[in-house]
């Protein structure tokens, strides 16, 4: 929403490819310089020049899978409720699942005043609230979280949610109390546990490729 960008997942995403898949990296514009539904556009943009170019950089558009981490993670959950059909399968990571007004994530204050043209009316925060949006028709879904994740609690209630509705979704927890692993833990690719997380990913994801 409002930080982060392509060049500090270049790592990450090079590792992804050592799992044996293509991956395509991308920047959305950011708030408060660009409110909602700015960065949902750029998602949704991006998607399209994937399918449109599939074929000229040997993608196959037939198993389309996506990763979204904190505020990537609430984009593309919302992506996915409503382009659900373009996806086999997402990893959301660490993700904000359920937005309230004058909420304060993390280090960032009263986010819905710097996200949403409205600051956050009622409307709004159903607008961007993926467990507010979600069907059964949602992809299926690697939901991980870690200790020491100021978002953890958004996690098992998203899944618990998706289960409900039939959609294949896991939940999955890295760490513990002896071993905090913090927010977006991951991308450290450096780490064992960021490791094995990437890894299991990658084998849910295998899971659904259609031959």
């Amino acid at each position: 929403m409002v930080y982060g960008d392509k060049e500090r997942y270049q790592y990450y995403c090079m590792s992804l490819v050592k799992h044996g898949f293509a991956v395509v990296n991308f920047s959305y514009r950011l708030a408060p310089e660009h409110k909602y539904p700015a960065a949902l556009e750029d998602t949704a943009l991006v998607f399209s020049w994937v399918m449109e170019h599939a074929q000229e950089y040997g993608l196959d558009p037939e198993n389309i899978f996506a990763v979204g981490d904190s505020a990537g993670a609430q984009l593309l959950g919302l992506y996915a409720c409503r382009f659900s059909n373009r996806l086999k399968a997402i990893a959301l990571n660490c993700g904000i699942y359920r937005l309230r007004k004058k909420e304060s994530i993390g280090f960032f204050p009263d986010l819905t005043k710097d996200y949403l043209p409205g600051k956050g009316t009622e409307e709004e925060l159903r607008q961007v609230s993926v467990s507010d949006q979600v069907t059964s028709a949602f992809p299926p879904a690697f939901v991980m979280t870690a200790e020491g994740d100021f978002l953890a609690g958004q996690a098992l209630p998203f899944v618990q949610k998706l289960q409900n509705l039939g959609v294949q979704a896991e939940y999955h927890y890295y760490g513990d109390a002896s071993h905090r692993l913090g927010h977006v833990f991951h991308c450290n690719i450096r780490l064992p546990e960021a490791q094995r997380c990437n890894m299991e990913e990658c084998e849910f994801f295998r899971r659904y490729i259609q031959a």
